[in-house]
This record gives structure tokens, C-alpha cells and sequence, in this order.
């Protein structure tokens, strides 16, 4: 075969290091946001026209372009929206498979956040299932997402669709 001709059978994958150095500048929000984690405390920023709280926190509202300029704790807990049981791995996440991604809409959150839930059969997991934070303990935490290790079933009745189908 010839450098101009194309292969007889297609190509399924290629595989290749790729060095790709970056540089994250928090900035003053999410740098906030960091370094509350580390006390167990979760910000969201307030939107001053319509009074929606973003988690992680934003500098203005994708909806109303007004600022978020007050910072607002909210609560580790919240309720699934929605979610995905993941079967494949993920090179470079040692999690055991079968494992629940989820969008999370924490309580005092307009909008979900993304979050592993774990400690039920991911088969138990569904819309509307109320879960908490579990944190890295005290001393271990470094002001990063990682300083929630995932989230677990509360136990709590189920919250019905009407109250989080706005929060998807």
C-alpha cells in the first residue's frame, strides 16, 4: 500500500500522548468558591435582578445578564435531576464500574451542578432521589471539587418532578 492510498480496513482508534501544559486563573468567584469548599461550605452567586443562585458562582446571569455580584451559601444536599449510568471506563478515573453521573440540583441552587453518586446500587438511583455530600475529612480537604468525594441517598421521600423540572 501506497501513502496515497486509503487503508483496506477503517481505523478504529489512534493512539498518542498529547502534552497540553495550561494554566487555570480561578478568578475572584470561583476562587472564593475553592477555597469555601474547604470548609464544607458550597457558594452560589445571586443573579440582583431575578434572585436565581448559580452554582459554581458567575460574575452575570446567562438568562438576564445582570450581575450575581452577592455570594450565598447553599445547602450540600439536594435532589437528582437527572443522570446516566456509566459502563465504560474513563482513562485516568480508577471508579468501579457500573457508577452513576448525575446533575445535581443542590437546595438554594436554581440550577444543577454534575456529581457522582454513590453508596446504592446505581440502579437505585432515579429523578428526584434526595442525596447529600459526602466530604473528604477534616484536614484533607485542599479547597478543590474533590473535597466532595460523591454524593449518597439521604433516605428522604423522593421530591416530586414539579419542584426540580425547572432545574434540570
Amino acid at each position: 500500500m501506497s501513502a496515497s492510498e486509503p487503508p483496506k480496513e477503517p481505523v478504529k482508534y489512534v493512539e498518542k500522548q498529547v502534552h497540553l501544559p495550561y494554566c487555570y486563573v480561578a478568578g475572584d468567584y470561583k476562587a472564593r468558591y475553592l477555597a469555601a469548599l474547604k470548609d464544607k461550605t458550597i457558594l452560589g452567586s445571586k443573579c440582583s435582578r431575578t434572585g436565581k443562585v448559580f452554582v459554581p458562582p458567575i460574575v452575570a446571569s446567562p438568562e438576564s445578564f445582570a450581575p450575581c455580584d452577592e455570594l450565598v451559601p447553599v445547602a450540600d444536599r439536594g435532589i437528582v435531576t437527572t443522570f446516566c449510568i456509566v459502563n465504560i471506563p474513563v482513562i485516568g478515573r480508577a471508579i468501579e464500574l457500573p457508577y452513576v453521573a448525575a446533575s445535581v440540583a443542590l437546595d438554594g441552587a436554581d440550577i444543577s451542578i454534575y456529581a457522582l453518586v454513590q453508596e446504592c446500587a446505581p440502579e437505585a438511583v432515579r429523578m428526584g432521589m434526595r442525596v447529600e455530600a459526602v466530604w473528604k475529612p477534616d484536614g484533607e480537604r485542599q479547597g478543590s471539587h474533590e473535597d466532595i468525594v460523591h454524593f449518597r441517598p439521604t433516605g428522604e421521600p423522593d421530591a416530586p418532578l414539579a419542584s426540580f423540572m425547572h432545574r434540570l
